[in-house]
């Protein structure tokens, strides 16, 4: 390649600091072993300071409406990403898009590539737990359970660690897989996951099931949570009488399957509950429950909480986070090679803080 390839990450309040730096670090190291190949620019929308779920301050170069020379730009975003989607953020994108860049998005930025209408006929991957509320907002597009996605101009990454398996297939393509692995080794990773790989553990492991009739049961349920099977017809389809399958939750998951089935709802709920705008009457429907009273009792002896008061925390958190000063904080300085040092010049060594 001719000369450094340029990232530009533009980050949105409530970011995962998490896949910020798994973005970063990997061009960092980049850097070491191979000099000058990535530099990296942080903008928000208004150019100012950004504070991350965990309270941290990262500074911006700029806004993005001032950025130049942009060739590749991820959005980067965390909860409650459309509380910050502006029609002027999505025009830019486009605009970028038209003159030839390369638009990504990481955890929850696909939802503001969604809203500028930048993502069509091509797999969307963003963080399972969006799954469900991205599928109601845009039920045209399609979700991958991907780490992340790659098509012509467009891609899309779940975003915490994924985003190192990301940027390592972005290295790869650019430089070959011999840094790629360089890379990996240094993060002592042990390999590179494929883009293919899923972003959750798989049932057998996550639920420590070793029965196939358990396995495809659990996979049924979480098929059909909007239409719920009844445990009958769920039988049916895993090749067992009633009584067998209830045996089978009983021993492999200690709870009977209506139990069980019922906590896969209750949980989707809860995530739609607090990522989207949906209202509980909406909520109730997409998780099959027939009865709003039904869903509320149920949903109190889970979690604690009646649904709306669950709603009413999850975004005055929000707001806490989003309006959070500097007190208290820690503040990183984005890559800046015109006014500090480039990574090259610093390269990681046997003594290290990483």
């Amino acid at each position: 390649m001719a000369g450094p390839r340029v990232f530009h990450f533009l980050v949105l309040p409530e970011f995962s600091f998490l896949a910020f730096i798994s973005a970063i670090e990997p061009l960092r190291v980049a850097n070491h072993f191979r000099p000058d190949s990535y530099r990296w620019r942080v903008l928000s929308c208004d150019g100012g300071p950004v504070v991350a779920t965990n309270g941290m301050l990262l500074d911006a170069e700029c806004a993005f409406g001032d950025a130049t020379g942009v060739d590749t730009v991820f959005v980067l975003s965390g909860f409650n990403t459309l509380d910050y989607y502006r029609p002027g953020l999505g025009e830019w994108l486009r605009a970028t898009h038209k003159r030839g860049a390369t638009i990504g998005a990481i955890d929850g930025g696909a939802f503001v590539l969604a809203e500028a209408r930048l993502l069509r006929n091509t797999p969307v991957a963003l963080h399972w737990s969006s799954h469900s509320p991205f599928a109601e907002h845009y039920p045209l597009l399609k979700v991958s359970e991907a780490l992340f996605e790659v098509s012509e101009r467009t891609i899309t990454c779940a975003g915490g660690t994924a985003c190192i398996d990301m940027v390592l297939a972005l290295v790869d393509r650019d430089h070959g897989t011999a840094l790629a692995t360089q890379i990996s080794d240094w993060f002592i990773l042990g390999r590179i996951r494929s883009q293919s790989s899923h972003q959750r553990m798989e049932i057998a492991s996550r639920y420590r099931l070793h029965n196939d009739r358990s396995i495809l049961a659990v996979r049924l349920m979480q098929q059909h949570i909007e239409d719920p099977l009844p445990i009958d017809d769920l039988a049916q389809m895993v090749g067992v009488t009633r009584r067998q399958l209830e045996r089978l939750f009983s021993t492999h998951l200690g709870m009977p399957p209506t139990r069980f089935y019922l906590g896969l709802r209750l949980d989707q709920a809860r995530e739609l509950l607090q990522q989207t705008g949906m209202t509980v009457t909406e909520v109730v429907v997409a998780c099959g429950f027939g009865s709003s009273s039904y869903f509320s009792r149920a949903y109190r002896a889970k979690f604690g909480r009646v649904p709306k008061d669950d709603r009413t925390e999850a975004r005055s958190t929000a707001r806490q986070r989003a309006t959070s000063k500097t007190r208290g904080t820690s503040r990183l300085l984005p890559d800046n090679p015109t006014t500090r040092h480039h990574p090259a010049e610093h390269p990681p060594t046997h003594t290290r803080h990483d």
